[in-house]
């Protein structure tokens, strides 16, 4: 798929869009760790972390690709509908299913979601510094590939199987974005790939438990 931007014109995006919103990033970085605060959790707080998904990927459709991504994109206006939507879905399920649990299990899965969620918060943004993406000029947590992977990550804590449908938008954003760092060599974002193949697996994998009373 030929990019209808040049890196120089993507990196500037990442500078606008991360000097417009000040310390944001940093602030959704700290939450998106004290979320893990709720896992185990059987109250109503069970419900938070697929609510700050919610939240996150209207962030990003609304905020990065709405006001920044479009200017040098036309596609972006696509993709920003695609995340509302998916933050859409993301608070029907939360609102509309009783049983959402999150739980730290010794299991293999919650292992890689752990790792998924750490990468997205603390070493995605290492890696980019190491690798000549420096602030501002960089992908910061909130934006669409790092929030991808740490979506995968919460929902891989998911005690009950999580409903396909919540997985399609957040792969196809994998695969495009993938697309673009093999384009751009911004290797932070291969995690994609990796991140997106552990979630299709996972769907086809999980048993559809219900959390203990």
């Amino acid at each position: 798929m030929k990019i209808p931007f040049t890196l120089e014109q993507f990196l500037n995006v990442f500078k606008m869009y991360n000097q417009a919103i000040g310390p944001t990033p940093l602030i959704l970085s700290i939450l998106a760790l004290g979320i893990l605060v709720c896992v185990g959790q059987k109250n109503w707080s069970s419900k938070i972390p697929v609510f700050f998904l919610s939240f996150l990927w209207a962030w990003t459709g609304i905020v990065y690709h709405g006001l920044f991504f479009s200017t040098i994109n036309p596609g972006a206006k696509i993709f920003g509908i695609m995340c509302v939507l998916q933050a859409v879905g993301f608070f029907v399920y939360g609102a509309g299913t009783k049983e959402i649990y999150f739980k730290f299990e010794n299991k293999a899965a919650t292992v890689i979601g752990i790792l998924l969620i750490m990468y997205a918060v603390v070493l995605y943004p290492t890696l980019g510094f190491l690798f000549g993406h420096r602030y501002p000029e960089s992908p910061s947590f909130g934006a669409p590939c790092p929030s991808t992977i740490y979506t995968f990550g919460i929902l891989l804590l998911s005690f009950r199987k999580v409903p396909a449908w919540l997985f399609i938008i957040p792969v196809l954003w994998a695969l495009i974005g993938f697309n673009a760092a093999l384009s751009f060599t911004i290797y932070e974002d291969y995690g994609l790939l990796v991140s997106g193949v552990i979630a299709v697996v996972s769907i086809f994998s999980r048993k559809n438990n219900a959390p203990s009373s």
